[in-house]
């Protein structure tokens, strides 16, 4: 097994950050900002430079504009060997954030997932031989959302709950590769299940979907059965439904009752018609058992897979997590829900862009611990790759354990 080196890394004729966005093709950019209209808007600070701009400010953590503009402008030289990127002025950084279209950055994203799963189909699979996805061996799709807080005084269109203000992150996240397969930016005030179809549009015959209980939504869950697709979720507390059979409970003592039930409630009844399968198990959170009732479409599964399956869930909040804790998700740069939205999109790339570094260099530590490095390093003219390698593979996993208690951090 490696170990850390003490060598010093390797030097490089470019920046740590022109490397970071050499990921990015040359002709990406100006392609989407034609299509998204954001080429005509350009004049002195270009679609580009906007990029790299708040690539910038996420790695850099940037509390404000600022911050960014006085940053760059004093590296404007290397800065300018980055395919000709211009340092910001306040007011032309300001502009862009509320007017140029957010779509771009969206896109980008996608584009750049796609691209470098094309170019490193690994990347696209991950561990699809570890653990549960070993066990089911096809795609496991676990869906849910985050709430990212913001200034209430400042923000009317996100207005949630009283004196509070919100956007909410809704992702579907590919279990074996710890990707986002699709998501969606917007306020925090609507119901989650009135997101549930347009998250599980890409979803194929066979492949498995986890929900939290608040996507529940008995009209969605039956056209999925019917679809072949295959559903977990938690069952609601003031569920109403009547026992067909139970079913023959294995030796495993966690498990409490395994049914398969009707809905009674004629509104859900109408909606859902088929059988449910009803797990109540234990389930281990916080250091101590506490019972779950999980609904599942499935009646061939043993009941401890259908347990394993929700446990899974868990690993998203790891991932929201990880974007939280390090990316720049709590400074906003602006106010409107365009600005928003760049700064989340743009989170979003860099996450993607490091966890691509940390596959070509297999990195062996947490996800936090190479944001920190790379940021230590960012105008350093060392080779990247080299210097992820040099940290050997010892003392840390890249990838966290999808526990409750993994996930659970103050101030979110």
């Amino acid at each position: 097994m490696k170990t850390t080196s003490n060598s010093a890394p390797a030097p490089s004729k470019l920046s740590i950050l022109r490397q970071l966005c050499n990921l990015i093709p040359n002709h990406l950019v100006p392609k989407l900002a034609r299509e998204t209209g954001a080429e005509a808007q350009a004049r002195t600070f270009s679609p580009w430079s906007h990029v790299v701009s708040l690539i910038f400010a996420q790695i850099s953590h940037a509390i404000g504009l600022n911050d960014i503009c006085d940053a760059l402008g004093l590296f404007s030289g290397p800065l300018s060997a980055l395919r000709g990127a211009t340092p910001p002025s306040r007011n032309n950084l300001s502009y862009a954030n509320k007017h140029r279209d957010a779509s771009l950055a969206e896109k980008l994203f996608w584009e750049m997932l796609d691209h470098l799963k094309r170019i490193s189909p690994r990347f696209g699979t991950g561990n699809a031989g570890r653990g549960v996805t070993r066990r089911f061996r096809r795609v496991i799709h676990v869906v849910d959302s985050t709430t990212i807080q913001l200034v209430a005084s400042c923000m009317d269109w996100a207005k949630h709950r009283r004196r509070k203000a919100a956007a909410k992150t809704h992702v579907r996240l590919d279990l074996q590769s710890f990707l986002p397969r699709f998501a969606i930016v917007d306020t925090a005030g609507e119901n989650d299940a009135k997101r549930a179809r347009e998250l599980c549009a890409g979803i194929r015959a066979g492949e498995i979907v986890v929900f939290d209980k608040a996507y529940l939504d008995f009209d969605h869950l039956f056209d999925l059965a019917m679809t072949g697709i295959n559903w977990v979720t938690r069952a609601k507390d003031n569920l109403q439904y009547k026992v067909c059979q139970k079913l023959k409970k294995a030796g495993d003592k966690k498990i409490l009752r395994d049914d398969l039930i009707v809905l009674r409630a004629p509104h859900s009844r109408g909606k859902y018609p088929e059988k449910l399968r009803r797990v109540a198990a234990l389930v281990e959170v916080d250091g101590q058992e506490v019972e779950m009732v999980f609904l599942t479409n499935n009646l061939d599964w043993a009941a401890s897979s259908v347990a394993d399956l929700y446990r899974c869930r868990w690993t998203i909040e790891v991932f929201f997590k990880q974007i939280k804790q390090t990316l720049q998700l709590s400074d906003f740069l602006g106010h409107s829900a365009n600005a928003v939205r760049w700064q989340i999109w743009t989170a979003l790339l860099v996450y993607l862009l490091l966890r691509y570094l940390a596959f070509l260099a297999s990195w062996g530590h947490s996800f936090t611990r190479l944001f920190t490095l790379v940021r230590s390093v960012l105008w350093r003219k060392l080779d990247l790759r080299a210097l992820l390698e040099s940290y050997g593979t010892a003392g840390g996993s890249f990838r966290y354990i999808g526990a409750p208690q993994a996930a659970y951090f103050t101030g979110f």
